[in-house]
């Protein structure tokens, strides 16, 4: 995950003995009862900023499991259709998700996606696969896209970690 993450701690009242910790968006909350010490602060935080992150690579699937779950999608959804040669995160995307190259059939997701559940990331797997059969945003690279059943639910997902980010979306589109 490479630089240390944005930490807020949240302190509560009413919790007595549990901490919990979750994402949101780019910073790490880390709930802990208002009696705790700030030493006992400190090291509840790195266990639960450790245990996130971890949490978070054994979900986060390596590029070759990216492009073995694209193959299954153009399967299940496209006809098998949509091959791709390769398929990795990249970091350098920051206002799209992801991005295809259909002369030399690559494509490329934004590590922002890492985290997210897994339907999401297999939506814009499937919006990038389309690209490869339909390279415009016409009605039928949007009939491709459609064939995904949670496309609807993922695209409202993207819509929503953007506005709550203040990323706005590229014009026209959610995805690419």
């Amino acid at each position: 995950m490479g630089d240390a993450p944005e930490v807020e701690v949240r302190r509560s009242k009413r919790r007595r003995r549990t901490v919990s910790a979750h994402r949101d968006g780019d910073r790490i909350v880390v709930m802990i009862p208002s009696t705790l010490t700030r030493a006992e602060e400190r090291e509840w935080v790195d266990t639960m900023v450790a245990r996130l992150e971890r949490a978070e690579r054994r979900r986060t699937p390596t590029d070759d499991e990216l492009l073995k779950r694209a193959r299954g999608l153009s399967d299940r959804h496209l006809g098998g259709l949509a091959e791709p040669e390769s398929v990795r995160w990249v970091e350098n995307q920051n206002s799209r998700w992801g991005s295809c190259t259909p002369g030399d059939r690559t494509i490329r997701l934004s590590a922002r996606l890492k985290g997210m559940p897994p339907w999401v990331v297999d939506y814009v797997l499937v919006h990038e696969l389309a690209h490869l059969l339909e390279p415009g945003h016409d009605a039928a690279f949007w009939a491709w896209v459609d064939r995904y059943p949670q496309a609807e639910r993922a695209k409202g997902y993207l819509l929503g970690w953007s506005a709550a980010s203040r990323l706005d979306p590229p014009p026209g589109d959610e995805v690419d």
